[in-house]
Protein backbone atom coordinates (compact mmCIF):
# COMPACT_ATOMS: atom_id res chain seq x y z
CA UNK A 1 0.00 0.00 0.00
CA UNK A 2 1.29 3.51 -0.69
CA UNK A 3 1.45 5.71 1.63
CA UNK A 4 -0.01 9.26 0.93
CA UNK A 5 2.16 12.06 1.68
CA UNK A 6 1.28 15.60 2.80
CA UNK A 7 1.89 18.46 0.39
CA UNK A 8 4.78 20.88 2.18
CA UNK A 9 3.35 24.68 2.53
CA UNK A 10 5.03 27.66 0.96
CA UNK A 11 7.37 29.30 3.79
CA UNK A 12 7.19 33.14 4.25
CA UNK A 13 10.88 33.02 5.46
CA UNK A 14 13.69 30.53 6.33
CA UNK A 15 12.33 31.00 10.35
CA UNK A 16 9.06 30.13 9.31
CA UNK A 17 10.45 26.63 7.33
CA UNK A 18 12.77 26.08 10.59
CA UNK A 19 9.34 26.79 13.14
CA UNK A 20 7.74 24.39 11.07
CA UNK A 21 10.13 20.84 10.78
CA UNK A 22 11.38 21.66 14.56
CA UNK A 23 7.02 20.47 15.05
CA UNK A 24 6.39 17.83 12.17
CA UNK A 25 8.09 15.09 10.99
CA UNK A 26 9.75 14.71 7.58
CA UNK A 27 7.86 11.46 6.97
CA UNK A 28 4.78 12.59 6.67
CA UNK A 29 5.92 15.12 3.68
CA UNK A 30 8.48 13.22 2.12
CA UNK A 31 8.22 9.17 0.92
CA UNK A 32 12.23 8.71 1.84
CA UNK A 33 11.74 5.13 0.43
CA UNK A 34 12.32 6.60 -2.71
CA UNK A 35 14.89 8.66 -1.14
CA UNK A 36 18.44 8.90 -3.29
CA UNK A 37 22.03 9.65 -2.08
CA UNK A 38 24.01 12.34 -4.05
CA UNK A 39 27.71 13.12 -3.65
CA UNK A 40 29.09 16.44 -3.54
CA UNK A 41 32.13 15.80 -5.93
CA UNK A 42 33.09 19.38 -6.31
CA UNK A 43 33.32 19.93 -2.64
CA UNK A 44 36.61 21.78 -1.55
CA UNK A 45 38.52 19.68 1.44
CA UNK A 46 40.20 22.26 3.84
CA UNK A 47 43.69 21.14 4.69
CA UNK A 48 44.57 24.20 7.06
CA UNK A 49 43.33 24.52 10.26
CA UNK A 50 41.41 27.30 11.13
CA UNK A 51 41.27 29.13 14.80
CA UNK A 52 37.98 30.32 16.40
CA UNK A 53 37.52 34.33 15.76
CA UNK A 54 38.87 36.12 19.41
CA UNK A 55 37.43 39.06 20.42
CA UNK A 56 40.11 41.14 21.80
CA UNK A 57 39.40 42.84 25.70
CA UNK A 58 39.41 46.05 24.02
CA UNK A 59 36.33 45.05 21.54
CA UNK A 60 34.42 44.08 24.14
CA UNK A 61 34.64 46.94 26.21
CA UNK A 62 37.74 47.97 28.56
CA UNK A 63 36.47 45.10 31.06
CA UNK A 64 39.20 44.46 33.80
CA UNK A 65 40.95 47.51 32.54
CA UNK A 66 42.15 49.99 35.23
CA UNK A 67 42.20 53.36 35.25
Amino acid sequence: MRKKVKTIPKFASEAAERAFWEKNDSTAYLDWKKAQSSVLSHQRVETRAVAPARVSPLKRGNHGLNH
